[in-house]
């Protein structure tokens, strides 16, 4: 598996990593199986919030750990917080204040039992935001040895920028929907200097801008098309693009699943791509990806065939 630092100075982790949103109807001990699964098949990167399953996927996690005895330091923990709970529903407000971002992490590592986060990331941006309020919170739990490194998720260059002027801490890590089936982050400069409608700046250049600053993009939702209710594998919408990718498929002796993140792994800009399966076998058809690199043209291929066209 390949490793990469994340944002260059963070913890040294593996190019795929676990998404952990749908935990919450599993048993601790398949938990278990799957983080043991991930980590033979190199994958030591496991990404958490605080809304997933209300707590209860972190919770889960922490005991399939420590019930399997898996060593902490095996694992880089990742966790998000930021958009506030209610009975109506999780999405009932974004909060970047002091006091919710120190609860919310304290919560979080009692929910894992783990200590310490790896990284935390804010989870959608807070358009009420105090960037010192939360450079603040930054220090509170680093100082407390509560975080290690920070991040964000879902944000562009300017929001990005806004928290990183008002913190010394480097935000290494901006997690964003990027796949074969969603590529607004890339179209952008594939069109540039067009009239079409791709090349309107939806992205803000947070490729570019996350290369220069040296964040780690993390790809969630790499298989989802752009409405995130559908994956296009066996969508008769997107037949073309699964022609390409199992052809590829057939010629690399992967799985499909392995073709399209390994289209992800293809960029330079070293985007970790972040995978929420339940499934340990899928787990590992899915790690083989880092074993191959695409060439160019088997990567605009692939892109072309999910809809696209090259000006």
């Amino acid at each position: 598996m390949k490793k990469i630092a994340l944002g260059k100075i963070g913890p040294i982790s593996s190019a795929i990593a676990l998404g952990c949103m749908r935990l919450k109807d599993m048993k601790v001990g398949d938990v278990g199986t799957l983080i043991e699964t991930a980590l033979e098949n190199g994958i030591n990167l496991f990404d958490h919030a605080d809304i997933y399953g209300a707590g209860y996927c972190e919770e889960i996690f922490g005991k399939a750990h420590k019930e399997f005895k898996i060593p902490r330091e095996k694992m880089v923990i990742q966790s998000k917080c930021g958009i506030e709970r209610g009975p109506q529903g999780p999405n009932t407000s974004f909060n970047f204040g002091y006091d919710y971002i120190i609860k919310a992490v304290e919560g979080s590592i009692k929910r894992l039992e783990c200590e310490y986060l790896d990284i935390l990331a804010l989870h959608r941006p807070d358009t009420l935001v105090d960037p010192t309020a939360v450079a603040e919170a930054f220090d509170n739990l680093y100082t407390r040895g509560l975080v290690r490194y920070f991040g964000v998720s879902n944000q562009n260059p300017m929001e990005t920028e806004l928290l990183q002027q008002a913190t010394p801490h480097k935000l290494i890590v901006n997690q964003l929907q990027f796949g074969p089936a969603h590529t607004p982050m890339i179209d952008i400069n594939i069109y540039a200097n067009r009239p079409d409608a791709k090349a309107m700046l939806k992205e803000g250049e947070i490729l570019n801008y996350s290369r220069i600053n040296k964040i780690t993009i993390q790809a969630w939702s790499p298989f989802a098309i752009s409405d995130r209710s559908k994956f296009f594998f066996d969508d008769e919408k997107y037949a073309e693009l699964n022609g390409v990718i199992n052809q590829l498929a057939q010629k690399y002796e992967l799985q499909p699943n392995a073709i399209a993140t390994a289209w992800i792994l293809r960029h330079p800009a070293e985007i970790q791509v972040i995978v929420g399966t339940t499934k340990p076998q899928r787990i590992k058809e899915i790690a083989k990806a880092s074993s191959i690199t695409l060439t160019h043209k088997e990567w605009y291929d692939i892109y072309k065939a999910a809809g696209n066209q090259l000006p």
